[in-house]
């Protein structure tokens, strides 16, 4: 039946909240069930997300380390290449499912579950689609990201100069090591190309990853849900900080506002931890560092900012916090190289400066200091967000009616996998 209840598996690593990857994948999960459908979350690494269980949501949690957590550094290489128990358990779970309304719907595979869930899904036979949080399906640290130089990276992912550049977080070993699991991924596990449909989050997103998607798939954009509060427009838009809020960390852009507001002379606040902390605080100890917050009171910051620095030197795909900044009425000084500026009209409800350019920042952050701007921006952004609003309803909307389509044109899709559940590498999977 063309509206019968969906069951739909949600892969992710974790079970538990980790960010904004698996807030989405959960909200998902709770919006698909208030709606009447069966959403399943697979996950290999614990705890269980309260709202999960208070929503009455079905989990399957392996109760497994994730590659960070995990004690043993050999162990955790042979998980995040190939995790055997996870497809074993996965398969069991797909087997058992009814067969006309069941989809499979991945978030994300690179921190625990590994490229071996490629096996049960081609097997099931199910439609299966991909949600692009990061980029991990398609470059081996998942960023397009060099760490080491701090810039966007145009290698081609795989290459030979891929492989010749340490552009790891931590060191080219391990580099070479996310090289191989991309490589198992693609050629062995064949994972990109088991999914009939993939989704992208973003316009920018979109167009980063359209060359590099399998050209059998349809790509669709869907943007994440947001949570938050509809206040009205801001009452007192002219009052507080220029703030900046996520992880502290060099792809983030949190060294770039902390020199350019030293150059206009404004005093940065952050909201957020990293692994910049401290170079944050010896470089700038101007600098008001406020932690973590829980996400109430990271709302009750922002709506009390005057404006939100969104200065992130890397691709991104939906960033959160700017639609929620928006919702929220608070303009948005945002990188023109970050997906993040889709959702923010130029000197209109907030401002773009060039990416990686502190004198380019410096001069948006003194704008700031404009109040017939702030207060024009601010009323601009709560009224543009608002027009048509990121809602859970909205997205759960968007995204069942990709899982319906999916389902009708299924046989395409059954016989695009067909291959993969045939191939030996996969008969060999599904005894490990």
């Amino acid at each position: 039946m063309a509206d019968a209840p969906l069951t739909v598996v949600i892969c992710f690593d974790h079970a538990s909240i980790t960010g904004g990857q698996a807030k989405v994948a959960f909200d998902s999960a709770v919006g698909l069930k208030r709606q009447g459908h069966r959403p399943i979350i697979f996950a290999a690494v614990g705890p269980i997300a309260p709202q999960l269980a208070e929503a009455g949501i079905e989990t399957i949690c392996l109760d497994q380390d994730d590659l960070i957590g995990n004690p043993s550094k050999l162990a955790a290489a042979v998980q995040g290449i190939w995790n055997g128990p996870a497809a074993k358990a996965l398969d069991a779970l797909l087997q058992r499912l009814p067969r006309e309304n069941t989809i499979v719907h991945v978030h994300g595979w690179a921190k625990a579950l590994s490229p071996s869930i490629a096996g049960p899904i081609a097997r099931s036979g199910l439609p299966a689609v991909y949600s692009i949080h990061e980029y991990f399906q398609f470059c081996p640290n998942g960023g397009f990201y060099n760490y080491q130089r701090r810039h966007i990276c145009h290698l081609t992912p795989l290459s030979a100069a891929c492989w010749a550049t340490n552009c790891d977080s931590r060191n080219y070993l391990r580099k070479l090591w996310r090289n191989v699991r991309l490589l198992t991924a693609k050629r062995i596990a064949h994972l990109p190309d088991i999914f009939s449909n993939y989704i992208a989050i973003s316009g920018f997103q979109e167009d980063i990853v359209a060359p590099l998607v399998p050209k059998h798939v349809t790509l669709h954009r869907v943007s994440n849900p947001v949570s938050v509060p509809d206040l009205g427009p801001k009452p007192d838009p002219l009052s507080g900080e220029v703030i900046f809020v996520g992880r502290l960390s060099p792809e983030k852009g949190t060294l770039l506002f902390a020199e350019a507001a030293r150059r206009i002379g404004m005093i940065p606040t952050f909201i957020g931890d990293g692994p910049v902390t401290a170079e944050l605080a010896a470089k700038y100890p101007e600098a008001r560092l406020l932690g973590w917050r829980d996400p109430a009171g990271v709302q009750s910051a922002m709506r009390a900012a005057r404006a939100l620095v969104f200065p992130s030197i890397w691709y991104e795909g939906q960033p959160l916090t700017v639609l929620e900044a928006k919702g929220l009425g608070v303009p948005i000084i945002v990188s023109d190289a970050c997906a993040g500026r889709e959702e923010v009209e130029d000197g209109v409800t907030g401002l773009w400066f060039k990416s990686q350019d502190v004198d380019d920042l410096a001069r948006a952050l003194a704008v700031t200091r404009d109040d017939l701007k702030i207060a024009a921006m601010s009323k601009a952004a709560y009224a543009a967000y608002w027009r048509d609003p990121s809602t859970l309803d909205a997205h759960v909307g968007r995204i069942t009616r990709i899982y319906r389509g999916m389902i009708a044109g299924g046989t395409e899709a059954k016989r695009a996998v067909a291959g993969h559940a045939t191939s030996a590498w996969s008969a060999r999977a599904a005894s490990l």
